[in-house]
This record gives structure tokens, C-alpha cells and sequence, in this order.
């Protein structure tokens, strides 16, 4: 009978400890992984090492286990498809493309100094009126300065007249080529070919249409021979000043297509080409001068606007890649190739120029290849942690870049 009751009471222990077992299987003995893990660590933090798994406490993750693994590959580092797919790791493929970058900078409006007018006196005299303008008045071409009394034309005329009454042709001539070397001008002589009488005023008039700069003359004025009376500026044309920054001047062309918006003229959108760069760089804000000209048919331009520039920049075909994927350490540039097996290999790359989230890359990567776009530290943590090192790649170097 006891023999009974011993043996019951075991059956129902045995069941007891059955249930609690799969109840709590981590009650029960562990069962080994295929790969035992060594200890975890954060990807962040690769140098500490933990005993168990959990949170990281330098980061709001969780840690991540290192494996025993096999001999490790020489060329680069393992990592198993389901970390990297929690790590969220994305990759972008290698393209060759032109890329077309934009620069915005501000600018200002100045007048076109190779459309400017300088009248001078051409010969000795005195101011008899000046008419009612000031400095920056808008004038047409032909619009009346001044009236000049200049006596030495005077006489030069009476002797034309009287030899022309003579009736000799040489002499004549000669007395007509007299007046033009005394400065009188060509219209001037013509009238008085016309009329027979002596021109003795001389009406200074502005040789082109637009803005008077300076007007130097008043009435009862002595002026002498070569003064500068007036200056007058063209407005069929003005010049738009920009200030590049040093860095992105290399990609500046003659004939680069610009677009201006001018802030008394919203709504309306301004092209022009690069007409100039000026050989030296401003030394003060490290910045190149661009010229602009742009055309102003209706005067609406005026020197001294301001405006908003954008300039279209394109450069050769090359290899392309996001420029998140660049991993940058201050000394050189560094992306994680993705090669076959699940394997990631560091590799030094050159770059150029860089916009709209993309990078020009000159060296070190080919066509078609695939680099990892985010992710890409952990897993240079991970290749530091196995001393997996970046060689210096010279492949797929552009033509006509220095090796």
C-alpha cells in the first residue's frame, strides 16, 4: 500500500514539473544556437563589451551579440541578413549621370561700364547756357547739354566764308580742313555750309540715351580745351554683380546660364549669361566676381536693385552615389561596398562636386556597384571592431583627372 502511494506522488510531480517546464522553457536547460555569442556590444559604442543581452545604456537601442564565427574574412566584415535588416540597413547602386547643381546668391545692379559717354570741350570757350538737367536725370541721345561761345571758330569761319565767296576750290578746301582740325564738329560745318553764317554757339548734345552721371558746366563758365563737360551712362544694358563663394568658383563658365529676381519686380524672372570673372578673388569676404549683362529694352533695370541669382551648374558625366553613403573621417572619404555572401568592404573613394543630395566620385568605385546609403556606421564599427582597414582604390578614375 505505501509502495502505492509513493509511486503516485512521483507521477504527479513528474507531471507538475512537466507543466512548469513548458510553462517557462528558460526554466529548462539552455539550448545551444548555432552560433554561440561571445558578448554584446552597441555599434556606437564598439569598445564596451556586455556579459548579457539588453538595452544599451549609452543609446536608446538594444545591444547587439558578437558571434564565434570562423576565420574572419580578410577583405571585410559578415553580417547576418536578419541585424542588418534591424539595423535597417539600404543600399544605392553606383550610376553615371551629368550632375546639375544650383548656386543662390544675392546680387546688385550696377551700370554698364563699357557703354559710357565722355563729352569734353573741344576747344576753348565760354559756358553761354546750360539747360535744366542734374545728375541723374534720364536723357535720349541727342538731348541738348549746354550752349558753348567759342571765339576761335568764330574767326576760323569768317575765313571759310570769304575764300568760298573767292570761288577757289583748293583754297576752300583747305579752310574746311582747317575747321576740323580746330575741333569744330562735322554737323556744325555742314550748317555752316548751309546757312552762310557764322555758327558761333556751339550746342553741346549727349551722344547716347541714358542716365547723366555728372554735369560739370554752368552758365558764365570759362572752359578750356579737352575739359570734361558731362558723363552719361547706357541703360540698354546693365550689369548684375554677383558674389560666388570661393569654393564653387571653379565650376564658373563664361556663358553659364543665370536666372534673377529682382525684389521691386516680383513675378518676373530675368535670364542672362556669365559675361565675365573677374581674375581676382575679394580677399575680405573669399568670394569670386561674376558679371552678369542683362539686357533692359524698357528701362525697367535700374542700377542699384537688388536681386536673388540662381546659376545653373552642370558637370562632366561620372559616377554618382547619395551623399549619406559617404562615411567622412576628416582625413579621407570612406563608403562600405557590398559584396556577395553578405560581406561589406570599406573603401576609400575620392569625391568632386556635390547638390541635390548627390556626390560626384572620382575614384575608387565602379558602375553598377552597390554601396551602403544608411547603416553604414554600424558597420564600419563592425569592420573596426575586426580591424578590417580601407585600402586606397584608384579604380574607375574619370578621364582627365590626375591620378
Amino acid at each position: 500500500m505505501n509502495n502505492r502511494i509513493v509511486a503516485a506522488l512521483l507521477l504527479v510531480g513528474l507531471g507538475v514539473g512537466y507543466g512548469v517546464a513548458r510553462l517557462h522553457p528558460g526554466a529548462a536547460a539552455p539550448v545551444k544556437d548555432d552560433k554561440q555569442a561571445l558578448y554584446w556590444y552597441d555599434p556606437m559604442y564598439p569598445q564596451q563589451k556586455f556579459d548579457q543581452p539588453g538595452k544599451s545604456p549609452f543609446m536608446d537601442m538594444q545591444l547587439v551579440p558578437r558571434y564565434a564565427e570562423g576565420p574572419a574574412h580578410s577583405d571585410g566584415v559578415q553580417i547576418d541578413p536578419r541585424t542588418t535588416q534591424n539595423l535597417g540597413v539600404r543600399l544605392a547602386t553606383v550610376s553615371r549621370g551629368v550632375l546639375t547643381s544650383t548656386v543662390d546668391v544675392s546680387a546688385v545692379l550696377a551700370f554698364n561700364d563699357r557703354d559710357v559717354a565722355v563729352v569734353q570741350a573741344r576747344a576753348a570757350g565760354f559756358v553761354e547756357r546750360v539747360y535744366g538737367l542734374a545728375a541723374g536725370d534720364v536723357l535720349k541721345a541727342g538731348a541738348p547739354l549746354a550752349d558753348l561761345l567759342i571765339p576761335e571758330w568764330a574767326a576760323a569761319q569768317e575765313e571759310f566764308l570769304a575764300l568760298r565767296r573767292n570761288g577757289d576750290s583748293n583754297l576752300v578746301a583747305a579752310a574746311r580742313q582747317r575747321l576740323r582740325l580746330s575741333g569744330m564738329p562735322a554737323g556744325l560745318i555742314a550748317q555752316l555750309e548751309r546757312s552762310g553764317r557764322v555758327q558761333s554757339v556751339w550746342t553741346v548734345r549727349s551722344p547716347l540715351g541714358g542716365a547723366l552721371q555728372a554735369l560739370d558746366v554752368r552758365a558764365g563758365m570759362t572752359v578750356a580745351a579737352g575739359q570734361t563737360l558731362a558723363r552719361i551712362n547706357g541703360l540698354d544694358a546693365v550689369w548684375l554683380q554677383l558674389a560666388v563663394p570661393e569654393a564653387q568658383g571653379a565650376a564658373l563658365a563664361l556663358g553659364q546660364t543665370v536666372q534673377s529676381r529682382f525684389v521691386g519686380l516680383p513675378g518676373q524672372v530675368f535670364d542672362g549669361r556669365v559675361s565675365a570673372i573677374l581674375p581676382a578673388t575679394a580677399l575680405d569676404s573669399r568670394t569670386v566676381q561674376v558679371r552678369v549683362q542683362l539686357p533692359n529694352p524698357d528701362g525697367a533695370l535700374r542700377p542699384g536693385m537688388t536681386a536673388q541669382v540662381r546659376l545653373a551648374q552642370s558637370s562632366e558625366p561620372g559616377l554618382q552615389v547619395p551623399s549619406e553613403a559617404l562615411i567622412r573621417t576628416g582625413q579621407r572619404v570612406l563608403v562600405m561596398l557590398v559584396e556577395e555572401g553578405g560581406h561589406y568592404r570599406p573603401v576609400q573613394v575620392e569625391t568632386g562636386a556635390e547638390s541635390q543630395d548627390r556626390t560626384v566620385i572620382l575614384s575608387g568605385l565602379q558602375e553598377g556597384q552597390q554601396v551602403v546609403a544608411s547603416g553604414q556606421f554600424l558597420l564600419d564599427s563592425e569592420a573596426s571592431l575586426k580591424g578590417v582597414t580601407a585600402a586606397e582604390a584608384a579604380m574607375s578614375r574619370l578621364p582627365g583627372a590626375q591620378p
